[in-house]
Protein backbone atom coordinates (compact mmCIF):
# COMPACT_ATOMS: atom_id res chain seq x y z
CA UNK A 1 0.00 0.00 0.00
CA UNK A 2 1.43 3.41 -0.93
CA UNK A 3 2.22 6.37 1.28
CA UNK A 4 -1.11 7.95 0.27
CA UNK A 5 -3.12 5.41 2.25
CA UNK A 6 -6.61 6.71 2.85
CA UNK A 7 -9.44 5.29 4.86
CA UNK A 8 -11.38 4.62 1.65
CA UNK A 9 -8.63 2.17 0.63
CA UNK A 10 -8.96 0.23 3.88
CA UNK A 11 -11.61 -2.35 4.60
CA UNK A 12 -14.27 0.12 5.75
CA UNK A 13 -16.49 -2.53 7.27
CA UNK A 14 -13.55 -3.89 9.29
CA UNK A 15 -12.67 -0.36 10.45
CA UNK A 16 -16.22 0.29 11.58
CA UNK A 17 -16.33 -3.10 13.33
CA UNK A 18 -13.14 -2.28 15.24
CA UNK A 19 -14.63 1.00 16.46
CA UNK A 20 -17.92 -0.70 17.37
CA UNK A 21 -15.97 -3.20 19.50
CA UNK A 22 -14.20 -0.29 21.19
CA UNK A 23 -17.57 1.27 22.02
CA UNK A 24 -18.70 -2.05 23.50
CA UNK A 25 -15.47 -2.70 25.43
CA UNK A 26 -16.75 -1.34 28.74
CA UNK A 27 -14.01 1.31 28.79
CA UNK A 28 -14.70 5.02 29.22
CA UNK A 29 -12.25 7.53 27.83
CA UNK A 30 -11.29 11.18 27.71
CA UNK A 31 -9.25 12.27 24.69
CA UNK A 32 -6.96 15.30 24.52
CA UNK A 33 -5.46 16.05 21.11
CA UNK A 34 -3.30 18.95 19.97
CA UNK A 35 -1.34 19.83 16.84
CA UNK A 36 -3.16 17.40 14.56
CA UNK A 37 -5.26 14.25 14.46
CA UNK A 38 -8.51 15.66 15.84
CA UNK A 39 -10.30 13.76 13.09
CA UNK A 40 -10.02 10.73 15.39
CA UNK A 41 -12.91 12.17 17.39
CA UNK A 42 -15.11 12.22 14.29
CA UNK A 43 -14.03 8.69 13.37
CA UNK A 44 -15.12 7.40 16.78
CA UNK A 45 -18.44 9.22 16.67
CA UNK A 46 -19.19 8.23 13.08
CA UNK A 47 -19.98 4.73 14.39
CA UNK A 48 -23.13 4.49 16.56
CA UNK A 49 -22.60 3.93 20.28
CA UNK A 50 -19.79 6.41 20.80
CA UNK A 51 -21.26 7.72 24.06
CA UNK A 52 -20.49 4.37 25.71
CA UNK A 53 -16.77 4.94 25.16
CA UNK A 54 -16.22 8.68 24.88
CA UNK A 55 -16.75 10.78 27.99
CA UNK A 56 -15.14 13.91 26.61
CA UNK A 57 -12.84 15.05 23.81
CA UNK A 58 -10.66 18.14 24.15
CA UNK A 59 -8.53 19.98 21.58
CA UNK A 60 -6.28 22.36 23.56
CA UNK A 61 -4.71 23.71 20.37
CA UNK A 62 -3.28 27.04 21.45
CA UNK A 63 -0.20 26.95 23.69
CA UNK A 64 -2.14 28.73 26.43
CA UNK A 65 -4.97 26.21 26.23
CA UNK A 66 -2.51 23.31 26.43
CA UNK A 67 -0.80 24.81 29.48
CA UNK A 68 -4.19 25.37 31.14
CA UNK A 69 -5.19 21.76 30.49
CA UNK A 70 -1.93 20.32 31.83
CA UNK A 71 -1.58 22.73 34.72
CA UNK A 72 1.94 23.66 33.57
CA UNK A 73 3.71 24.89 30.46
CA UNK A 74 5.48 21.98 28.75
CA UNK A 75 9.05 22.43 27.56
CA UNK A 76 7.98 21.25 24.12
CA UNK A 77 4.41 20.90 22.90
CA UNK A 78 5.16 18.02 20.51
CA UNK A 79 7.01 15.43 22.58
CA UNK A 80 6.45 12.02 24.10
CA UNK A 81 6.62 13.59 27.57
CA UNK A 82 3.81 16.00 26.73
CA UNK A 83 1.66 13.23 25.25
CA UNK A 84 2.14 11.17 28.43
CA UNK A 85 1.26 14.15 30.64
CA UNK A 86 -1.83 14.82 28.51
CA UNK A 87 -2.93 11.18 28.77
CA UNK A 88 -2.52 11.14 32.53
CA UNK A 89 -4.40 14.43 32.94
CA UNK A 90 -7.13 13.13 30.59
CA UNK A 91 -7.50 10.05 32.80
CA UNK A 92 -7.86 12.31 35.82
CA UNK A 93 -10.67 14.05 33.94
CA UNK A 94 -12.27 10.68 33.21
CA UNK A 95 -12.16 9.88 36.93
CA UNK A 96 -14.24 12.98 37.65
CA UNK A 97 -16.81 12.20 34.96
CA UNK A 98 -17.29 8.43 35.19
CA UNK A 99 -18.91 6.45 38.00
CA UNK A 100 -16.69 4.86 40.63
CA UNK A 101 -15.26 1.56 39.43
CA UNK A 102 -15.36 2.37 35.71
CA UNK A 103 -12.47 1.18 33.51
CA UNK A 104 -10.94 4.53 32.63
CA UNK A 105 -8.66 5.55 29.76
CA UNK A 106 -6.96 8.87 29.18
CA UNK A 107 -5.50 9.51 25.73
CA UNK A 108 -3.09 12.31 24.85
CA UNK A 109 -1.82 13.02 21.36
CA UNK A 110 0.41 15.82 20.11
CA UNK A 111 1.63 16.38 16.56
CA UNK A 112 3.88 18.62 14.48
CA UNK A 113 2.65 18.38 10.88
CA UNK A 114 2.61 20.31 7.60
CA UNK A 115 1.88 24.00 8.21
CA UNK A 116 1.57 27.15 6.11
CA UNK A 117 5.10 28.03 7.25
CA UNK A 118 8.34 26.09 6.61
CA UNK A 119 8.83 23.54 9.42
CA UNK A 120 12.42 23.29 10.60
CA UNK A 121 12.09 19.97 12.41
CA UNK A 122 10.68 16.58 11.58
CA UNK A 123 7.03 15.86 10.88
CA UNK A 124 6.16 13.71 13.88
CA UNK A 125 3.51 12.82 16.41
CA UNK A 126 3.22 11.09 19.78
CA UNK A 127 0.24 9.22 21.25
CA UNK A 128 -0.12 8.00 24.83
CA UNK A 129 -2.84 6.13 26.69
CA UNK A 130 -3.07 6.01 30.48
CA UNK A 131 -4.95 3.15 32.14
CA UNK A 132 -4.96 1.57 35.57
CA UNK A 133 -2.00 -0.56 34.47
CA UNK A 134 0.23 2.36 33.47
CA UNK A 135 0.87 4.56 30.45
CA UNK A 136 1.87 3.29 26.98
CA UNK A 137 3.01 5.64 24.25
CA UNK A 138 4.21 5.52 20.66
CA UNK A 139 6.21 8.01 18.61
CA UNK A 140 6.18 8.28 14.82
CA UNK A 141 8.36 10.31 12.44
CA UNK A 142 6.89 10.80 8.97
CA UNK A 143 8.80 11.29 5.75
CA UNK A 144 8.94 15.05 5.30
CA UNK A 145 7.23 16.33 2.16
CA UNK A 146 5.63 13.01 1.25
CA UNK A 147 2.07 13.96 2.23
CA UNK A 148 0.05 17.14 2.29
CA UNK A 149 -1.66 18.36 5.45
CA UNK A 150 -4.97 16.50 4.91
CA UNK A 151 -3.10 13.22 4.34
CA UNK A 152 -0.98 13.68 7.48
CA UNK A 153 -4.07 14.61 9.50
CA UNK A 154 -5.85 11.50 8.26
CA UNK A 155 -2.90 9.26 9.15
CA UNK A 156 -2.57 10.70 12.67
CA UNK A 157 -6.31 10.36 13.28
CA UNK A 158 -6.26 6.69 12.29
CA UNK A 159 -3.15 6.05 14.40
CA UNK A 160 -4.91 7.55 17.42
CA UNK A 161 -7.89 5.23 16.94
CA UNK A 162 -5.63 2.20 16.56
CA UNK A 163 -3.60 3.07 19.68
CA UNK A 164 -6.81 3.63 21.65
CA UNK A 165 -8.13 0.24 20.49
CA UNK A 166 -5.21 -1.45 22.26
CA UNK A 167 -6.20 0.21 25.55
CA UNK A 168 -9.78 -0.96 24.98
CA UNK A 169 -8.61 -4.56 24.64
CA UNK A 170 -9.71 -4.70 21.00
CA UNK A 171 -7.51 -6.50 18.47
CA UNK A 172 -6.41 -4.11 15.71
CA UNK A 173 -3.29 -3.42 13.64
CA UNK A 174 -0.45 -1.39 15.11
CA UNK A 175 -0.13 2.25 14.00
CA UNK A 176 3.11 1.04 12.40
CA UNK A 177 0.92 -0.52 9.68
CA UNK A 178 0.03 2.95 8.44
CA UNK A 179 3.64 3.87 7.64
CA UNK A 180 6.01 3.33 4.77
CA UNK A 181 9.08 1.17 5.35
CA UNK A 182 11.45 4.13 5.68
CA UNK A 183 9.39 5.95 8.33
CA UNK A 184 10.27 5.63 12.01
CA UNK A 185 8.12 4.06 14.72
CA UNK A 186 8.82 3.41 18.40
CA UNK A 187 6.72 2.52 21.42
CA UNK A 188 7.40 2.36 25.15
CA UNK A 189 5.76 1.90 28.54
CA UNK A 190 5.98 4.48 31.30
CA UNK A 191 6.36 2.72 34.64
CA UNK A 192 3.23 3.05 36.75
CA UNK A 193 5.03 4.13 39.93
CA UNK A 194 3.78 3.58 43.47
CA UNK A 195 0.19 3.69 44.65
CA UNK A 196 0.22 7.47 45.12
CA UNK A 197 1.14 7.91 41.46
CA UNK A 198 -1.57 5.43 40.50
CA UNK A 199 -4.11 7.31 42.62
CA UNK A 200 -3.20 10.62 40.97
CA UNK A 201 -3.43 9.02 37.53
CA UNK A 202 -6.88 7.63 38.31
CA UNK A 203 -5.84 3.99 38.47
CA UNK A 204 -6.90 3.77 42.12
CA UNK A 205 -9.72 5.48 44.00
CA UNK A 206 -8.35 4.99 47.54
CA UNK A 207 -4.95 4.42 49.13
CA UNK A 208 -4.38 3.88 52.85
CA UNK A 209 -1.22 5.28 54.45
CA UNK A 210 -0.48 3.60 57.77
CA UNK A 211 1.40 5.52 60.49
CA UNK A 212 4.60 3.64 59.65
CA UNK A 213 4.44 4.92 56.07
CA UNK A 214 3.22 1.68 54.44
CA UNK A 215 0.85 2.31 51.51
CA UNK A 216 -1.88 -0.22 50.68
CA UNK A 217 -4.80 -0.10 48.27
CA UNK A 218 -7.11 -2.70 49.82
CA UNK A 219 -7.32 -1.91 53.54
CA UNK A 220 -10.70 -2.32 55.26
CA UNK A 221 -12.65 0.93 55.17
CA UNK A 222 -12.54 2.96 58.41
CA UNK A 223 -15.69 3.58 60.45
CA UNK A 224 -14.85 7.16 61.46
CA UNK A 225 -13.28 9.60 59.00
CA UNK A 226 -11.93 13.12 59.55
CA UNK A 227 -11.57 14.78 56.12
CA UNK A 228 -9.50 17.86 55.39
CA UNK A 229 -6.64 19.35 53.42
CA UNK A 230 -4.34 19.43 56.48
CA UNK A 231 -2.16 22.16 55.02
CA UNK A 232 -0.77 22.09 57.64
CA UNK A 233 -1.86 19.49 60.18
CA UNK A 234 -2.18 21.17 63.61
CA UNK A 235 -2.95 20.27 67.23
CA UNK A 236 -6.65 21.05 66.80
CA UNK A 237 -6.99 18.31 64.18
CA UNK A 238 -5.36 15.74 66.44
CA UNK A 239 -7.48 16.75 69.45
CA UNK A 240 -10.68 16.55 67.37
CA UNK A 241 -9.71 13.05 66.26
CA UNK A 242 -9.22 11.94 69.87
CA UNK A 243 -12.60 13.37 70.90
CA UNK A 244 -14.34 11.68 67.96
CA UNK A 245 -12.69 8.36 68.83
CA UNK A 246 -13.94 8.68 72.39
CA UNK A 247 -17.50 9.47 71.26
CA UNK A 248 -17.70 6.73 68.63
CA UNK A 249 -15.42 4.24 70.38
CA UNK A 250 -13.76 3.57 67.02
CA UNK A 251 -10.35 4.66 65.66
CA UNK A 252 -10.37 7.72 63.42
CA UNK A 253 -8.73 7.84 60.00
CA UNK A 254 -7.84 11.19 58.49
CA UNK A 255 -8.77 11.64 54.83
CA UNK A 256 -7.24 13.81 52.10
CA UNK A 257 -8.81 14.02 48.65
CA UNK A 258 -6.26 14.58 45.92
CA UNK A 259 -9.08 16.07 43.82
CA UNK A 260 -10.64 19.37 44.89
CA UNK A 261 -13.85 20.87 43.57
CA UNK A 262 -12.46 24.41 43.37
CA UNK A 263 -8.68 23.91 43.05
CA UNK A 264 -6.24 22.01 40.82
CA UNK A 265 -5.48 18.39 41.81
CA UNK A 266 -2.68 17.92 44.32
CA UNK A 267 0.71 17.01 42.89
CA UNK A 268 2.58 13.91 44.02
CA UNK A 269 4.98 16.13 45.95
CA UNK A 270 2.16 17.90 47.78
CA UNK A 271 0.55 14.59 48.71
CA UNK A 272 3.80 13.18 50.07
CA UNK A 273 4.54 16.35 52.05
CA UNK A 274 1.12 16.29 53.71
CA UNK A 275 1.40 12.58 54.46
CA UNK A 276 4.76 13.14 56.15
CA UNK A 277 3.00 15.18 58.86
CA UNK A 278 1.12 12.07 60.00
CA UNK A 279 4.16 9.81 60.38
CA UNK A 280 3.74 7.67 63.51
CA UNK A 281 0.64 9.71 64.45
CA UNK A 282 -2.38 8.47 62.52
CA UNK A 283 -3.82 6.51 59.60
CA UNK A 284 -4.59 8.57 56.48
CA UNK A 285 -6.93 7.69 53.63
CA UNK A 286 -5.95 9.25 50.29
CA UNK A 287 -8.91 9.40 47.92
CA UNK A 288 -10.25 10.88 44.70
CA UNK A 289 -13.49 11.88 46.46
CA UNK A 290 -13.86 15.67 46.76
CA UNK A 291 -17.52 15.62 47.91
CA UNK A 292 -19.14 13.91 50.88
CA UNK A 293 -21.43 12.02 48.52
CA UNK A 294 -18.37 10.49 46.85
CA UNK A 295 -16.73 9.88 50.24
CA UNK A 296 -19.83 8.02 51.43
CA UNK A 297 -19.52 5.71 48.41
CA UNK A 298 -15.93 4.88 49.35
CA UNK A 299 -16.68 4.58 53.09
CA UNK A 300 -20.20 3.17 53.45
CA UNK A 301 -21.52 3.37 56.98
CA UNK A 302 -18.82 5.82 58.07
CA UNK A 303 -19.22 8.74 60.46
CA UNK A 304 -17.58 11.88 59.06
CA UNK A 305 -16.12 14.34 61.56
CA UNK A 306 -16.66 17.93 60.36
CA UNK A 307 -16.91 21.49 61.60
CA UNK A 308 -20.14 23.49 61.74
CA UNK A 309 -18.97 25.53 58.74
CA UNK A 310 -18.74 22.38 56.64
CA UNK A 311 -22.16 21.24 57.89
CA UNK A 312 -23.59 24.54 56.66
CA UNK A 313 -22.19 23.90 53.17
CA UNK A 314 -23.57 20.35 53.19
CA UNK A 315 -27.15 21.62 53.51
CA UNK A 316 -26.85 24.85 51.48
CA UNK A 317 -28.63 24.77 48.13
CA UNK A 318 -26.04 27.06 46.53
CA UNK A 319 -23.51 24.23 46.73
CA UNK A 320 -25.82 22.07 44.61
CA UNK A 321 -26.45 24.54 41.80
CA UNK A 322 -29.24 26.13 43.88
CA UNK A 323 -31.19 22.90 43.37
CA UNK A 324 -32.91 21.71 46.56
CA UNK A 325 -33.86 18.36 45.03
CA UNK A 326 -30.24 17.70 44.15
CA UNK A 327 -29.19 18.50 47.71
CA UNK A 328 -31.88 16.22 49.13
CA UNK A 329 -30.90 13.41 46.77
CA UNK A 330 -27.25 13.65 47.86
CA UNK A 331 -28.13 13.61 51.57
CA UNK A 332 -30.56 10.74 51.03
CA UNK A 333 -27.89 8.65 49.29
CA UNK A 334 -25.49 9.33 52.17
CA UNK A 335 -28.23 8.23 54.59
CA UNK A 336 -28.98 5.13 52.54
CA UNK A 337 -25.31 4.17 52.73
CA UNK A 338 -25.37 4.48 56.51
CA UNK A 339 -23.36 7.71 56.61
CA UNK A 340 -23.55 10.22 59.45
CA UNK A 341 -21.78 13.33 60.75
CA UNK A 342 -20.23 14.43 64.02
CA UNK A 343 -20.25 18.23 64.03
CA UNK A 344 -17.72 20.28 65.98
CA UNK A 345 -18.10 23.88 67.14
CA UNK A 346 -16.12 26.37 65.06
CA UNK A 347 -15.29 30.05 65.45
CA UNK A 348 -15.55 31.84 62.11
CA UNK A 349 -13.30 34.60 60.80
CA UNK A 350 -15.36 37.23 62.61
CA UNK A 351 -14.97 35.44 65.92
CA UNK A 352 -18.56 34.18 65.99
CA UNK A 353 -18.98 30.73 67.48
CA UNK A 354 -20.90 28.43 65.13
CA UNK A 355 -22.38 25.11 66.21
CA UNK A 356 -24.73 22.52 64.77
CA UNK A 357 -27.59 24.48 66.33
CA UNK A 358 -26.85 27.34 63.93
CA UNK A 359 -27.12 25.09 60.87
CA UNK A 360 -30.46 24.91 59.04
CA UNK A 361 -30.51 21.13 58.64
CA UNK A 362 -33.71 19.91 56.92
CA UNK A 363 -35.80 18.04 59.48
CA UNK A 364 -35.87 14.81 57.46
CA UNK A 365 -32.05 14.65 57.65
CA UNK A 366 -31.59 15.84 61.23
CA UNK A 367 -30.83 12.28 62.37
CA UNK A 368 -27.65 12.28 60.26
CA UNK A 369 -26.02 15.01 62.36
CA UNK A 370 -24.78 14.80 65.95
CA UNK A 371 -23.22 17.75 67.78
CA UNK A 372 -19.92 17.50 69.61
CA UNK A 373 -20.49 19.53 72.80
CA UNK A 374 -18.47 22.75 72.99
CA UNK A 375 -17.30 21.63 76.43
CA UNK A 376 -15.48 18.74 74.75
CA UNK A 377 -14.09 20.49 71.70
CA UNK A 378 -14.02 23.94 70.10
CA UNK A 379 -11.76 24.92 67.23
CA UNK A 380 -10.75 28.57 67.00
CA UNK A 381 -7.87 28.24 64.54
CA UNK A 382 -7.52 26.78 61.08
CA UNK A 383 -4.80 25.70 58.70
CA UNK A 384 -5.39 28.85 56.64
CA UNK A 385 -4.88 30.98 59.78
CA UNK A 386 -1.57 29.21 60.42
CA UNK A 387 -0.46 29.72 56.80
CA UNK A 388 -1.36 33.42 57.04
CA UNK A 389 0.81 33.82 60.14
CA UNK A 390 3.83 32.19 58.54
CA UNK A 391 6.65 34.54 57.59
CA UNK A 392 6.98 35.13 53.87
CA UNK A 393 9.58 33.03 52.14
CA UNK A 394 12.87 34.48 50.89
Amino acid sequence: MSADKTLSQLDVSSWRQTIAEMHASGRQAVLAITGGGSGAIAELLRVPGGSRLLLEALVPYDARALAAFLGFEPEQACSAETAVAMAQRARERAGKLAPTGAQLIGLGATAGLVTDRPRQGEHRFHIAVATGAGTDHCSIVLAKGRRDRPAEEDLVARAIVLWLSRACGVAAPSPRSLLDADERYAEAVVQTGDSIDQLLAGGLTRVTAWPDGQLVSSAPAPSVVLPGSFNPLHAGHLLLARVAEDIRQQPVAFEISVINVDKPPLTAGEVRNRLAQFAWKARVELTRAPTFLEKSRLFPGATFVIGADTAERLVARRYYGDDEERMAAALQEIADRGGSFLVAVRADGAGRVRSLGDVAVPQRFAHLFTAIPESRFRLDSSSSDIRARRPAGP
